[in-house]
Order: structure tokens, then sequence, then C-alpha cells
């Protein structure tokens, strides 16, 4: 019996041995925010895909490794087998931060290491060892500016910030990270690229240093009052030199690193001044030009002009918005195209905004545009500056209705309505019609069992309709007909109404074609040339000869208006422009 009591102990002894075992340790649980730790990950059985914890999400950066050692011994017969992973981490931040889990797979199994927590504190110092060689340390050595251009500015006046990262001439950088980003919280901010970092040399301290511009910022701050700029961070890895130089004047150099911050910046923003504000401003602070320019004056009902509103000049061209022309009713004008031709230096925004209007005359006659006003805050001087454009006047040749007739109409009209004789009381009936007072209940009246009855009545017409209605939606192929030929019916609809003159018809049928044109392909009147529109209309895989047809039809109404025409002729046209828009209808993807 004892025996076999020594056997079982002897095999739960041997299996404790042949346990594996997968283990993190640390060099040490807190640390300062400047120093670094070490952390091993050892296994006494050799395995394959070792996966390391994600360092970054847990707040750690790796500043050394990983380097793997292997030993194996043997005492007394029994072997031994050590394998480790070792890294060398710096804390990105501080407080109570945990290393999560390492894998790896031993013998087809897999193994994680448990969590460690490690605690950050502030920096500390850090005495040199006196039995070691002097150093230099990176701390007085190395600094991070922001130099800022204008810390009391206007509002949507241009202040810059460039970063400048200072060294002094015994240390080296060999590389940085940004720890944190800098933050503009009511600015409008562009960045400025810098394609290559140049070192220069500068006075610092009163001493000479070398640096490098890292960053060049513009900034246009939108409101008044403190204003804080966050600062940028980085972490720089550096090479200083340690002890004296060898009897060959070689230095020894070490690695070293270093937190830097260019610490937070506050502008106190000044309000634009309220005196002598003009109603036309909208926020434009600069030095500016403005005009406002129509591409004609003179042209014909239904063709189209286009009014460019410019500004041009120095200042926050991006931040305020242009002036709106008020047209009158005769014109159509649609929404403007903007543009932006605009770049940013470290002096500030510098280039034009325009908003072009496209506007097309429906009738004859002569119809004024009011000129424009601009106004912007001008720095130089301190005070708001105001452009008036000219007024334009437009000149429609020819249209549809002359707009100075139609006054004078409407006044002879008013005039002959007021001399011609009417009966003032007419109105006043000569019979009278008396009704009974007293009438019969509704209740069990004919009208209450017809309305009672009548919802019963109207479910066999219901069915009939749905059946009806059920047979109309499956025909795709007459529903698609009669869609077309509304929709050629709803443009043409005002040429038909015209198709006794022949002048206002062909005027109409042109109109009707570019409306067409506009609701199906999104194009405005001023695109609308003949190569634009075959090379869209085929694009959206329109028949070749339906689009011939189309552009020969719009053609020929200029032509058609002065030309001797019959009815027949031009109720032949009027059928031709129903059959070719019902085929581009169904055409047309």
């Amino acid at each position: 019996m004892r025996k076999i009591v020594v056997l079982i102990v002897l095999f739960i002894a041997n299996s404790l041995f042949a346990q594996v075992k997968f283990e993190a340790e640390v060099s040490k649980n807190t640390l300062g925010l400047n120093e670094r730790v070490r952390i091993e990950f050892s296994m006494n059985e050799d395995g394959d895909n070792f996966v390391p914890p994600n360092f970054e999400a847990c707040g750690f950066r790796v500043v050394g490794g990983p380097s793997q050692s292997i030993s194996e011994t043997w005492i007394n017969g029994r072997g031994s087998f050590l394998k480790t992973y070792t890294y060398v981490l710096l804390p990105l931040r501080k407080g109570n931060l945990i290393i999560k889990q390492a894998l790896i797979e031993i013998n087809g199994q897999y193994y994680k290491t448990l969590p460690i927590k490690i605690t950050v504190t502030n920096a500390v110092n850090q005495p040199n060892d006196p039995n070691e060689p002097a150093t230099v340390r990176a701390d007085n050595n190395l600094y991070l500016v922001a130099d800022i251009s204008k810390t009391n500015p206007y509002v949507n006046e241009p202040i810059t910030v460039v970063y400048k990262l200072y060294f002094s001439y015994n240390i080296g950088i060999t590389n940085w990270q940004e720890l944190n980003k800098p933050k503009y919280k009511d600015f409008w901010s562009q960045n400025i690229d810098i394609k290559q970092l140049v070192a220069e040399e500068g006075m610092f301290k009163g001493e000479r240093y070398r640096y490098v511009v890292l960053r060049k910022t513009v900034l246009y701050p939108q409101k008044a009052g403190k204003l804080v700029i966050e600062p940028l961070a980085l972490d720089i890895d550096c090479q200083v030199p340690r002890g004296r130089p060898n009897f060959f004047g070689q230095v020894q150099l070490v690695d070293d690193s270093k937190r830097v911050s260019a610490g937070s910046k506050i502008i106190n923003v000044k309000p634009l001044p309220e005196a002598g504000k003009p109603a036309s401003f909208t926020g434009a602070v600069g030095k500016f030009n403005f005009s406002v320019l129509p591409s004609k004056t003179t042209l014909k009902s239904g063709e189209s002009l286009d009014l460019d509103i410019k500004v041009t000049g120095v200042g926050n061209l991006k931040l305020f918005n242009l002036p709106k022309p008020v047209v009158p009713s005769e014109l159509e004008m649609y929404d403007p195209e903007h543009t932006e031709n605009v770049s940013t230096p470290l002096s500030g925004m510098t280039g034009s905004i325009s908003d072009r209007y496209t506007i097309i005359p429906q009738s004859k006659g002569n119809f004024p545009i009011k000129g424009l006003e601009f106004s912007y805050f001008d720095l130089t001087s301190g005070s708001y500056k105001t452009i008036t454009s000219p007024n334009i006047v437009l000149n429609v040749l020819e249209g549809t209705n002359n707009s100075t007739n139609a006054v004078v109409n409407s006044s002879d009209e008013v005039a002959k309505k007021a001399v011609t004789p009417t009966k003032s009381f007419a109105f006043i009936k000569q019979k009278t019609n008396l009704e009974n007072i007293a009438s019969d209940d509704f209740l069990g009246s004919g009208l209450f069992y017809g309305l009672l009855c009548l919802p019963f009545l109207l479910i066999p017409a219901v069915i009939v309709f749905k059946k009806r209605k059920d047979t109309e939606d499956a025909d795709i192929v007459g529903n698609r007909r009669k869609k077309s030929n509304a929709l050629a019916k709803k443009y043409l609809s005002e040429a038909k109404k015209q198709i006794n003159n022949k002048e206002l018809f062909y005027i109409a049928l042109e109109k009707a074609m570019h409306n067409f044109l506009k609701a199906k392909l999104n194009i405005e009147t001023s695109e609308m040339s003949k190569d634009k529109i075959t090379e869209i209309l085929l694009s959206r895989k329109a028949d070749s000869e339906t689009v011939k047809e189309f552009i020969t039809l719009t053609e020929s109404c200029e032509l058609a208006r002065y030309a001797p025409s019959s009815s027949t002729l031009i109720q032949q046209d009027y059928d031709k422009a129903v059959e070719i828009i019902s085929s581009l209808e169904k055409q047309i993807s």
C-alpha cells in the first residue's frame, strides 16, 4: 500500500513539473511619466505565433525591443527550457494603466498571460549616477515654442501660429511623435504644408540654437472674447553625449527622450465696432474690390445672360456671403454658381470669390437691376467701407408682349369699367320665396336611409374600379405611352394655345422644348448649345435619328417665325414636337 502511495505522489509531482507556464513580468509597477519600464514574457516550453498586447491602446509606446532570448540547461539528467520576449516601454499618460494579455501557441494549445496594472505618476527627477561620467541631459537643451503673430486681433482678422522646435548643438534628434495635436476651437484654421524640414540657426534665451519649423497655421477667430489655443505636445527621441571624448576625439552617444509642449495660448479677440456698421455688412474683414458685370445688356426675350458678382482682395474670403441681386418679376433668375479662387499663404487668404446668376427675360421692355452694396471692415483704417455697383438696365428687344403697353391697356380697361352704366340695386330681389321654419326630423327620413345604404351600394363599384385599375397597372407599355404623351402635352400646352398665331406659336414651341431638356437633363438654358445637347442625349442612350430631328426642329423654330407658313405646316410642326418629346421620354435612361 505504501508503494502505491509513493508512486501516486511521484506521478503528481512529475505532472506539476511538466506543467506549461507562460507569464508576464515588469521591472516596476510604479514609475514617473518620464521613466521607462521593461516587460518580459517568458515560457518554459517552446511556442509559436506569439501575439503581444497592443501597447499603444494600453497607454505605452515601445521604445526598445522586442528582443528574444532562449536558454536550455541540464541538471542531473533533468532539462529545463526558458524562452523570453522583452520590450522597453514609455508611458504616454498618467494614471492607472493596464497592460493586457499576451497570447502564444504551445503544443497546439493557446496560453495567455495575466493583465498587469502599472501606476504612472508625474515626471520625476533622474539624478546622474555619481559613479558614471557626466552626461548631457535633453531637459535643458530641447524646447518647443509657439510663435503667434498677434494676440489681440479683431474678429475674422488673420493671425498665424508657427511651431518651432529649438535644440542645442550638444544633442541630435532621431525621432518624434505627436502626443497632442493643437485644437483651434472657435477659430477657422488652415494648415500650411511644409514639404521638407530644414534646420536653421537662431537666438533663443540669449544663446545660439538650431531649430526646425514643424507646423504653420493661419487662424481666423470667429467670436470675440478670450479664446484658447490648446497646445502641441511631442515625445522626442534624441542622442546626447556621455562622458569625455576618447583619445581619438570621439564622443560616446546615448539615447535619451523628452516630452515637450508649446503650452496653451490665450488670444484676446476684439469685437468689430458697432458704430458705423452698414446694413449691408455680412462679415467681410480685410481689403477688397467689388464688381457686378452682366455678360450683355441688349438681348431678346428667351435669351439668357450671366450676371457676375465678384469680390477680390485680401481677407476672410471664404467666411462671408456675397450680396444677392433683386430683379423684376419679368426676369427669371436661377440659383447662382459659386466659384472660389482662393489661396492661403502665411499672411492670410487672398484671391477672389464670385456668384454667377443666369437670367432669362420673359417679355419685351426695359428692365432695371438696382446696384448692389458690398461692405467690409478695413483693418488698416479701422473703419467700415462700402462699395456700390452702378445700376444696370436690360434692353429686351423682342418678346411675347410689351410691358409698357400692358400698363396702358390695363389703365384703359379700368377707364372703360368706370363709365359703363350699372344697375346699382339689381341685387334686390323683386319676389319672395318663403319657407316653413318647421322641418321634419332627419332620423327616419329618406335622406337618412339613403346615406345608410350608400356604403353598401358603393362596394360593387369599388370592386369594378379596383379590377380596372389593376388591369391598367399591368399594361406597362400602355402606361409608358400615356406618361410620355402627357409629358409632351404638358410642355406643349402653351404652344397649342398659340397655334393660330405663327410667331407666338414658334416662340412657345422653342421654349417648351428647352424646358423639356432642363427638366430631363438637369441643364440650364445658358448651357444649351447644339453640340452639348447632342452629346448629353446620346450619352443617355437616345436614338441618334430622334436627336437629329430634335435639333433640326429647334433650329427651324427661329426661322419659321419670319418665313411664310400655313396652318397645316404649323399643325405638322406641333405634331412632330409631340412625337419627338414622347420618343425621347421613352428612350432617355
